[in-house]
């Protein structure tokens, strides 16, 4: 919990963190440029860093060129609205609507500053509907003031999960009630916002890789920690966007994906965003160029198949399954090392766990060819032989399902002579013993499905059984016999030393 703390206090300022109160337009602006006598806010118990003077007394200027003004003070004041103004007057407007929406409030309590709340809600639903509609291309300038405005207002410190609070396990269940953040109603618009401007075919991406940098991408990813949903699923939609329209991006997003995997996996796993991080990966596998790159195939053995082994799987596991089938699909010659790093993963003591395992591995399957199948159908069905036998009902009905799947049964035909002699125990045992009443008769009609499949192998197998049955029995019986024989030699010693 305090490496969390530390990684999410630790934060570099960025130009959004410095900025975060000025109201002076980027670039050369002067005084008369912008008239703030309506647009200042009062900041006194936020403790915003106030501008470093350099040698020669001016302020400081941020990488992007922006000065760095003192922080306002007043009250906020209405805008007027973009259809209120003339056209040439607009683009002056937009500057100062980014700057009225970079002041935060404090939505924990609700009867606290509503018409200050109200005021930057209206001019975000108006920068909304300008970038949306295209009415007016918006220039450099205010491209840079509007980017600055959205990183002040989404990237924050995380409010502690509640695993944090308790030390328990975060391990959610479908019943627990997701945490819905109380400033939505502002962050929302300000998502849409940023959808809306990476989206726009106004927006050059040439001009806003300047703004949407590797700096924002990585906070935009750390904000997929987010204990809130709604705020995960826009977070999913804009770096999917991103990642299709700024190509200069792409290595990076995906190594930054990789670096969230790897931290989850090895050292906290915790996190809330995995499931939506995989449903990007799922969209961008499925549009992998043949022959695929060895740095994808080292994401898929290195990251993808390792997300097998956390407690958590359950969260994410249909995005997970989705990456993965994808891979096979794309490459069949990945099958072998996609079931055999499945089988490295497999829970023993798990049964839920084991039953995603199953449903996954079907759908592996489904996409394997015959060559692939039978370098790993050996250990593959050594497994499916424990999971036949498993005393929970649905691990064991999962697996029978199998046989209902006509791809995996002409492959178990194909190879029938290496794979019956494997199961045909675990078949024989459950119609003998399993307590399940709908496993025993899937049992019954997958050995009726092998009898048909190849009669002389199926008697074959079933003559060795008898026998191996009767050597255990016999061994059995020898076992008990010494033990006797030990049980009396210790009585008669005990009464020769009477």
């Amino acid at each position: 919990m305090l490496n969390k703390f530390m990684k999410r206090g630790q934060r570099k300022p960025s130009k959004s963190d410095t900025d975060t109160y000025g109201f002076t337009p980027p670039g050369n602006r002067n005084s008369e440029s912008v008239s703030t006598s309506n647009v200042v806010v009062n900041h006194a118990s936020r403790g915003g860093a106030p501008p470093v003077a350099n040698s020669i007394g001016q302020q400081q200027q941020t990488p992007s060129g922006t000065s760095i003004p003192p922080p306002p003070t007043g009250t906020i004041e209405p805008l007027p609205m973009f259809r209120d103004v003339p056209v040439s007057e607009r683009q002056h407007l937009f500057l100062r609507k980014c700057q009225v929406c970079r002041f935060q409030f404090d939505f924990t309590d609700t009867l606290k500053m509503v018409r200050e709340k109200e005021i930057k809600r209206l001019n975000l639903v108006e920068l909304v509907d300008y970038v949306q509609s295209g009415s007016g291309k918006v220039t450099e300038i205010n491209q840079d003031e509007m980017i600055q405005m959205i990183s002040s207002n989404i990237f924050r410190c995380l409010p502690p999960s509640s695993h944090e609070h308790t030390g328990t396990e975060n391990i959610e269940t479908e019943e627990e009630e997701p945490y819905l953040d109380p400033s939505w109603s502002h962050l929302q618009l300000v998502y849409e916002l940023l959808l809306r401007y990476v989206v726009s075919s106004d927006t050059d991406a040439k001009v806003a890789k300047r703004y949407i940098n590797h700096s924002f991408v990585l906070k935009l990813l750390d904000m997929f920690d987010s204990e809130d949903p709604r705020e995960r699923e826009y977070l999913k939609t804009i770096l999917h966007r991103i990642y299709g329209k700024f190509m200069v991006h792409r290595p990076f997003i995906r190594k930054a994906i990789n670096n969230i995997f790897y931290r989850f996996i090895y050292e906290t796993q915790r996190h809330n965003g995995i499931g939506e991080l995989l449903e990007i990966l799922g969209s961008i596998i499925n549009g992998f160029a043949l022959p695929m790159k060895e740095e994808h195939k080292l994401f898929l053995v290195r990251a993808l198949i390792p997300l097998h082994k956390p407690k958590s799987i359950a969260m994410y596991h249909q995005q997970l399954s989705y990456c993965i089938t994808q891979f096979v699909e794309k490459d069949n010659k990945l099958a072998d090392t996609v079931i055999r790093g499945l089988l490295k993963y497999w829970p023993i003591t798990n049964c839920q766990k084991e039953t995603l395992f199953l449903g996954e591995l079907e759908e592996v399957l489904e996409a394997t060819q015959a060559a692939e199948f039978q370098r790993c159908m050996i250990p593959l069905f050594r497994q499916i032989a424990r999971c036949l036998n498993s005393p929970h009902f649905q691990t064991a009905e999962r697996a029978l399902f199998l046989w209902n799947n006509e791809h995996i049964v002409s492959l178990i035909a194909q190879n029938r002579n290496i794979i019956l002699p494997i199961v045909f125990e675990a078949l024989e045992n459950n119609i003998q013993s399993h307590w399940n009443q709908a496993v025993h008769g899937l049992t019954v009609n997958v050995r009726k499905m092998f009898q048909e499949m190849d009669f002389k192998l199926f008697e074959e197998c079933q003559k060795q059984f008898v026998e191996k049955q009767a050597n255990s029995q016999q061994a059995e019986e020898q076992r008990q016999m010494t033990w006797q024989k030990i049980v009396d030699a210790a009585a008669g010693g005990t009464h020769q030393i009477h």
